[in-house]
């Protein structure tokens, strides 16, 4: 993973991390294509975390990211088994992240113990114990004043394959060391939404989710000055594409900023020809990108990426259907504002859908 400036997406790190400073878990909604894989490897970057903390603060830090893709198969698996292979899961990420444990002196050959002890599959207790195995390791750290923040990628997933009873068990380690553990989630829906799709039990998974009540945060496109870099990132990487200040700017402004689109448009300003600053919303140009197979497919992970409800709402708003907005489709709307998918007019009273490249895709699908 390609390491960004310390500076790179400020206003959400920063943000971020003043969650990481006070011990509260947050939970981040983003849109496919919004960068979100660059977004947390940055937030493990410990030259970030004293950016935003200073040395000393930082220095106490661990920042681990869970890819639930990783667990192994368990959808016949008993419930024991299940949450043992979550907290083996979160066990051997923060192995991985932190060997060989300088940081724990003496106790780092009892971390490596606990650790192995946790995987016996010798042990006929193994998935009930895990749980136990799991606070040992995390003691270790915990009494050496440690913080620990788990970054839950593709949340949503984790939410399909572990039980509740498992996040029960995470709310109970958090309730019991508020001070070092806390949690981080990133999904492309509100947790309380994923919930409610899911069939989940609301009030079963509450004392967990309960957590990210008051941080809820919307991941948008990149800033400028990101972007920016982005391309110039880009072109070095490409020395034989070279494009002008005119075709970078319209480059972003028709992605809408953007990382998986802006990656996918990159190539394509080749065969747009010279662009002026005439062009930034020439219609032609911007259908010609538009039709592009990787500015298609990235459009395409945006929208599987939404809900059917949502869907409805861009569909009327690309076709002009003067629909009656009921509760949901106006929860709709907000959210696919807070999104940066739709935007409001307020002079005119009207919805326009950006960017302009995933406006054309939309009314390419009516």
């Amino acid at each position: 993973m390609r390491k960004h400036p310390v500076e790179f997406r400020k206003e959400e790190a920063q943000d971020i991390v003043s969650r990481f400073k006070s011990a509260e878990s947050c939970s981040l909604v983003g849109v496919g294509s919004v960068g979100k894989s660059n977004l947390l490897h940055h937030l493990t970057d410990p030259d970030v975390h004293t950016y935003y903390l200073g040395e000393q603060r930082a220095s106490r830090l661990i920042t681990v990211v869970i890819d639930p893709n990783l667990l192994g198969p368990t959808d016949e698996s008993s419930l024991q088994f299940k949450c043992w292979a979550g907290y083996e899961l979160l066990m051997h990420r923060l192995f991985l992240a932190l060997h060989p444990f300088d940081m724990l002196g003496e106790d780092a050959k009892s971390f490596g113990n606990t650790y192995r002890k946790l995987q016996d599959g010798s042990n006929p207790l193994y998935a009930y114990m895990g749980l136990r195995y799991f606070e040992l390791g995390l003691e270790y750290f915990f009494r050496r004043d440690f913080q620990i923040v788990f970054l839950f990628d593709e949340f949503e997933e984790l939410l399909r394959s572990m039980p509740v009873k498992f996040f029960q068990t995470l709310r109970g380690l958090r309730d019991t060391h508020k001070r070092n553990l806390s949690f981080l989630t990133f999904s492309r829906e509100p947790i309380p939404v994923l919930i409610k799709n899911m069939g989940i039990d609301q009030l079963a998974i509450e004392p967990f989710t309960e957590l990210f009540t008051d941080n809820l945060m919307f991941v948008g496109p990149y800033n400028r000055d990101d972007a920016y870099a982005m391309v110039q990132s880009l072109m070095q990487r490409n020395p034989n594409v070279q494009y002008t200040n005119d075709a970078i700017n319209f480059l972003l402004h028709v992605t809408g900023q953007y990382a998986g689109i802006l990656r996918a448009g990159f190539r394509a300003l080749e065969m747009l020809g010279d662009i002026g600053p005439a062009d930034m919303n020439n219609m032609n140009m911007i259908e010609r990108m538009a039709r592009r197979l990787r500015v298609q497919s990235e459009c395409e992970v945006i929208w599987k990426s939404l809900t059917d409800v949502e869907r409805n709402v861009l569909f009327a708003v690309a076709s002009r259907r003067p629909d009656e907005i009921d509760d949901e489709s106006e929860r709709a709307i907000s959210m696919l504002v807070q999104k940066r998918l739709l935007r409001v007019n307020h002079q005119m009273q009207t919805l326009q859908i950006e960017p302009p490249v995933f406006n054309v895709y939309v009314k390419s699908l009516l």
